[in-house]
């Protein structure tokens, strides 16, 4: 969430920054505006009103200490105050929850040296990764034909039992992806020096709204039907990063850093048609998450560190990608500054995305009111980042295609093979 008295000195400042993320948001800052506008001139007229109130308090007291009558229109104005008084009360009230509605739905802004665009089609390549890139010999197959020629990957029997969408995984395929999820947590752990967290998968609506999920993504959400409403994960993001929620963490522990294996479940509401194939969208996928809870100083690095970790797991798995920075219009909601990670499928001829590594600033932070204390001084707001460190289900993909062989066969990447305890499949 932004804070709302850096809208009201900086108006434009922050209305271009928004807009340079999507023309859309201009609507969404004059009406804030304006919604704050009301709450202040309401909040304005309560306060003068109740001075006049105590005025008037004051002189109807000296009336009756001095024995005389107070004058008829006295008491009929400090009635009059009264009525006014509670009807501008509740005005700001409600002028407050109305303004505070509005600011939940409004994204967070770039950081200055985050590059201008106009979609995904201007994020800026910064770095590729192409060296273990194999040229074949023969058309290399997509990972959903592979997966069902090797009778690992069933799909049909998954949309029987749940719907499109959805994926299950056999023998050495199982196993496969529960060595991806091993290795990947004990390199985080191990060599990266992350805590790690086997979370809830159902969270509370207060516990979305600190992660920016709600209320403006809820479409994409499951959530249960039962007396108190609770929402499945769509990320390991929204329980780790508000794990401390609500609490003061002292500066000498920072930064927190948290890894932790989660199904993730989403609706994909707006991606009709897309990917419908394979493991790239999926309702219910595994990911391992990367999360970090940081001071401000210190945030910049922090990203640049997460993101070092995530390239490190395809790095060591020897799998091309390439680094992207994207640019304004493509940030996600809560995001100040986002690298996303792209690796190479052999069947496609192009890169898909197997992570995101975002500095999301204070905006989460305010939403759920996490701060830190520094050393002799006051609390105030930390940083949270998140990344996926990785796509588990991508990662399987693209496995599958750029280990593939001639023979319909997989090699299991080196590094895998003491979690697999076989060198491949097929």
């Amino acid at each position: 969430m932004l804070d709302i008295k850096m809208l009201r000195t900086s108006t434009q400042t922050v209305k271009d920054a928004l807009v340079s993320k999507s023309p859309k948001n201009a609507q969404l800052v004059e009406e804030l505006i304006s919604k704050d506008a009301v709450y202040k001139k309401a909040l304005q007229e309560a306060e003068n009103l109740r001075n006049e109130r105590n005025e008037i308090s004051k002189s109807i007291a000296s009336f009756k200490s001095s024995g005389k009558e107070v004058p008829t229109e006295l008491n009929i104005r400090a009635s009059s105050i009264k009525e006014r008084l509670a009807e501008m009360e509740t005005k700001a009230a409600n002028a407050e929850k109305e303004t505070l509605q509005l600011l939940m739905t409004i994204p967070n802004i770039p950081l200055p040296e985050v590059p201008k665009g106009q979609s995904e089609a201007d994020n800026k390549v910064v770095a590729e990764y192409v060296s273990d890139r194999k040229e074949f010999s023969f058309k290399p197959l997509d990972h959903h034909s592979i997966g069902e020629k090797l009778g690992i990957l069933d799909f049909a029997r998954a949309a029987k039992l749940s719907g499109a969408r959805f994926s299950m995984l056999r023998n050495k395929g199982a196993k496969l992806e529960r060595a991806l999820i091993q290795f990947m947590l004990d390199t985080h752990t191990i060599e990266h020096g992350y805590e790690e967290i086997f979370p809830p998968f159902l969270v509370t609506p207060q516990t979305m709204t600190g992660t920016g999920q709600l209320p403006k993504f809820e479409e994409d959400l499951y959530k249960t039907c039962g007396e108190n409403t609770l929402y499945l994960i769509p990320t390991a993001e929204v329980p780790l990063t508000n794990m401390y929620s609500g609490e003061i963490i002292e500066e000498n522990i920072l930064p927190l850093k948290f890894t932790a294996y989660t199904a993730c479940f989403r609706q994909e509401a707006g991606s009709y048609g897309k990917d419908t194939r394979g493991l790239i969208r999926n309702h219910q996928f595994n990911k391992v998450e990367l999360v970090w809870i940081t001071s401000p100083q210190n945030s910049a690095l922090a990203l640049n560190e997460m993101l070092s970790h995530a390239e490190k797991i395809l790095k060591l798995l020897k799998l091309p990608y390439r680094v992207l920075e994207l640019c304004r219009a493509d940030l996600g909601f809560s995001a100040a500054k986002t690298y996303d990670l792209e690796v190479w499928m052999p069947s496609e001829n192009r890169f898909r995305e197997i992570s995101s590594c975002s500095n999301c600033g204070d905006f989460q932070a305010r939403r759920m009111n996490l701060k830190f204390r520094p050393k002799g001084g006051k609390p105030q707001l930390a940083h949270t980042l998140n990344g996926s460190g990785l796509a588990v289900g991508r990662t399987f993909a693209a496995i599958l295609e750029n280990y593939q062989r001639e023979d319909g066969s997989i090699e299991i990447p080196e590094v895998l093979r003491r979690y697999t305890g076989f060198d491949r499949i097929g």
